[in-house]
């Protein structure tokens, strides 16, 4: 009888905790923890007496009432993300150019002088300098500088204390989306390089929701397709404005493929959740911690040689292989046609549905060692596919000109046109991974089946928003 009883209230208790549990929903976990801490607050505060000034705390508490506020946090947040990436993409503009005119300009003729003087056979020069070195030299003056600023800079709030600032204000989009807070994380992380944000991705306890952040993170520009973004839209964004307005045209398109990129990432996330990752968002507590000092010397050595050197030589070490399969492709002949030819001319049909071109897909494929030698890539395919004669370093060779009006004259005689464009910058935020976040995925899941998940799903999305962007392009204006 006394068991029964027992019995009886236990299940009464479970059902008023069920009962209370959906009146609270989805606050739950926050009220139980919002409670055991006014609890806590009011012992220290019956048991502790404090002498002399307040403490440092409470000059946290203010900042914090103003970084994490409905209204002010995502403004400040913002903005202060976009200050790092205005100040990544603007201060690595003059150290690329120097390390471009250094590794290309210079130190490329002389290795094709020593080549000439000893004689080397025209193949191995064409595949040593023109293909694997080129493709070397691109990647590091690419990627280098904007990480060397970037990851210092990302390093710094995060010492300083601002970046779980940032994941508590992201929190409930994520978790809205089946996802985890810190995710934003992650995803900032992300911007700087994609592989690093995988990395990150360490963070999450919940093994479902790191998944769910390490698929997609790839909805994160970057580095290496920012020169991309950014030199289409000063093309065919700018373009279309007058002079004066053509820098805030294109900076403004700019951010919105990356804020798209953010969309597609809660948008995917939250599909996941809800079918091949299905399961509930876990709660987690997050304590901010105090504003603290950054430490200069430890930043900078976190920052560039355990994540900047690294990924670049990852990145280095995929692009080789992939300056030679470009050289390849572009000097071998089929016929009077070379290699890359003949799949543009097969690809143009299937790429036009899409808004693109057989150049774009192949550059893309062959390229997915490293973002960072598309646009070397596909001017290199355009002069190639369109016969134009007397431009850059020659037929089949990657270059890139100095001038943007140059650059845009080599586009629109390759049949480019706005359409082209706009959907080379959708496509170039959702395609697949590079080879080395690719590599990061599976040392990460130690799992063939997500690291495809995780290639593909963008490639998909990527052309299902070009299709549907083309469509709508045509409909509105058939003649275009």
């Amino acid at each position: 009888m006394i068991q029964a009883e027992r019995i009886l209230k236990g299940e009464e208790i479970i059902t008023a905790a069920n009962i209370a549990r959906w009146e609270l929903e989805p606050d739950f976990h926050d009220s139980i923890i919002e409670s055991v801490y006014e609890e806590a607050a009011r012992i220290a505060k019956k048991s502790v007496k404090q002498q002399g000034e307040k403490e440092a705390y409470y000059f946290d508490l203010k900042i914090d009432k103003i970084v994490t506020s409905k209204w002010l946090g995502f403004p400040i947040m913002l903005l202060l993300l976009a200050f790092v990436f205005w100040l990544t993409i603007a201060g690595a503009n003059y150290p690329s150019q120097f390390l471009s005119s250094f590794l290309i300009d210079t130190i490329h003729p002389t290795l094709k002088g020593l080549s000439a003087s000893i004689n080397l056979p025209w193949w191995i020069d064409g595949v040593l300098i023109d293909g694997a070195y080129l493709s070397m030299a691109w990647v590091i003056s690419v990627m280098l500088p904007p990480m060397a600023i970037f990851f210092p800079m990302f390093t710094l709030l995060e010492d300083l204390g601002y970046l779980p600032r940032v994941a508590f204000n992201m929190d409930n989009l994520f978790r809205k989306a089946g996802a985890h807070g810190k995710q934003a994380l992650t995803m900032s992380m992300g911007f700087g390089c994609n592989a690093a944000g995988v990395v990150a991705a360490r963070v999450i306890d919940s093994p479902r929701e790191r998944l769910i952040a390490i698929i997609t993170n790839n909805f994160s520009l970057c580095n290496g397709r920012w020169p991309t973004q950014i030199l289409i839209a000063t093309i065919f964004i700018g373009g279309l404005v007058p002079d004066s307005l053509a820098g805030l045209a294109s900076a403004a398109s700019v951010v919105f493929i990356a804020l798209l990129g953010i969309f597609f990432s809660l948008i995917v996330s939250w599909g996941l959740s809800k079918t091949i990752l299905k399961g509930e968002a876990s709660t987690f507590s997050l304590e901010l911690p105090p504003y603290r000092p950054p430490r200069i010397l430890q930043t900078l050595y976190t920052s560039l040689i355990d994540r900047t050197l690294i990924v670049l030589w990852r990145a280095v070490v995929f692009a080789v292989p992939a300056g030679i399969v470009i050289w390849l492709t572009a000097n071998i002949h089929i016929g009077d046609l070379s290699v890359a030819e003949h799949f543009i001319e097969w690809a143009d049909p299937f790429a036009f549905l899409f808004g693109l071109n057989g150049v774009i897909l192949l550059a893309y494929i062959i390229a997915i060692p490293a973002n960072e030698i598309v646009i070397p890539t596909i001017l290199m395919l355009t002069v190639l596919s369109a016969n134009i004669a007397g431009v850059g370093a020659g037929s089949g060779v990657m270059f890139e000109l100095n001038s943007v009006s140059d650059t845009a004259d080599i586009l629109h005689a390759g049949g480019w046109t706005l359409l082209t464009g706009i959907n080379l910058m959708l496509f170039s935020l959702l395609h697949n991974p590079c080879s080395t976040t690719i590599m990061t995925i599976y040392k990460e899941t130690r799992s063939t089946k997500w690291t495809l998940v995780a290639s593909f799903l963008p490639i998909l999305l990527g052309l299902a928003v070009t299709f549907l962007t083309t469509q709508i392009w045509h409909f509105i204006d058939p003649a275009g």
